[in-house]
């Protein structure tokens, strides 16, 4: 099979032939047909993530049909009730049994272990779900990890409630981009900032009820007029050194809930600006079974699609995609063509 690994840091994505994968008793053989960039794949090729610099296939994000069982007493046809469905899987991986925090097994598909960008793929059936039917299959490979991140910080970590200003940040990433329609189904007044006023027209489009260019040197004092005095919870993936611009913006009370890390580390802050206004800042990072099947369940009883940037037809495109992502100009998921 064609599969797309790491070469090293600061090296090209490189497409090889590689045997394909034989499931072992508990997993299933999955033919992917798409699967989806995050930037851990960026970070992953800079050598900024932990685990392996090269000789890792990359990939948490796919969607495919299965085409085989390890379990011998098991046949795809007769026995597994997706058999010839298209299929979505949960890269959150060996969470443990505490839903506050992962435990020392968890990992995340696409490291250490082989990812999806490749043409095959062997998972665990407990983290293989039915495709949602009104995704389209491009749709859904952009869904995986943005989705389970988001839902667990919109409704689990930040337990938005009706009618509670809200702030996603950063709009045009593809986590924004879910966290956005996930607050607007909690019953959420939702808000967004972004450098690009075109991608704060396209958030509105989707919902937003405005945005914030965070550029301007008075954009906190904009978004406390126009919501009364700030944000009950802000929705934040960049942190970074200007994280204590969201200390301002929120509400006393609030909530800020983090994750990610695509700018630089936060850096001092004053401990005053946090507790005077008796803040909560809480980091999450992916999620559990049961917040992965919330989240299908969310996105099929509100309809929500993943917002797709850019499609591009192959892994030998691959290095060409992960190029575009690191340039940060898209609105939505890259995704990519697994053949």
């Amino acid at each position: 099979m064609k599969a797309v690994f790491l070469t090293g840091t600061n090296q090209p994505l490189e497409v090889r032939d590689t045997p394909a994968p034989q499931p072992a008793e508990d997993e299933v053989l999955i033919k992917l047909s798409f699967s989806a960039f995050n930037h851990r794949d960026v970070w992953m090729q800079q050598g900024k993530y932990s685990g392996p610099k090269s000789g890792l296939i990359l990939g948490s994000d796919g969607v495919g049909k299965i085409v085989a069982t390890g379990d011998p007493s098991r046949t795809k046809s007769s026995h597994d009730s997706l058999a010839g469905d298209p299929v979505i899987i949960n890269p959150s991986h060996d969470w443990g049994d505490d839903p506050r925090a992962f435990g020392k097994d968890f990992k995340i598909l696409g490291n250490p272990g082989p990812g999806t960008f490749a043409e095959y793929i062997c998972v665990k059936r407990k983290y293989v779900h039915a495709k949602p039917s009104h995704l389209t299959d491009e749709e859904a490979a952009a869904l995986p990890l943005a989705g389970l991140t988001t839902y667990r910080a919109v409704f689990t970590r930040g337990n938005i409630l009706p009618g509670e200003k809200v702030l996603v940040t950063g709009i045009g990433a593809g986590t924004a981009l879910l966290a956005l329609p996930f607050a607007l189904a909690a019953g959420a007044e939702v808000y967004v900032t972004s450098s690009s006023s075109e991608k704060i027209e396209k958030a509105m489009a989707l919902g937003a009820t405005a945005g914030f260019i965070y550029k301007d040197d008075d954009w906190m004092q904009q978004a406390k007029k126009a919501t009364n005095g700030g944000f009950d919870v802000i929705l934040d993936s960049a942190s970074g050194r200007t994280f204590y611009q969201l200390l301002d913006v929120a509400r006393p009370g609030g909530r800020i809930v983090f994750w990610g890390g695509a700018d630089t580390p936060i850096g001092n802050i004053l401990q005053q600006r946090i507790f005077w206004k008796n803040l909560s800042l809480l980091g999450t990072t992916m999620g559990t079974q049961q917040e992965f099947a919330g989240m299908l369940e969310c996105i099929k009883k509100f309809r929500i699609r993943p917002t797709v940037d850019r499609v591009f037809s192959s892994l030998d495109q691959a290095q060409e995609a992960i190029a575009y992502m690191a340039q940060g100009h898209q609105f939505g998921k890259i995704v990519l063509t697994n053949r």
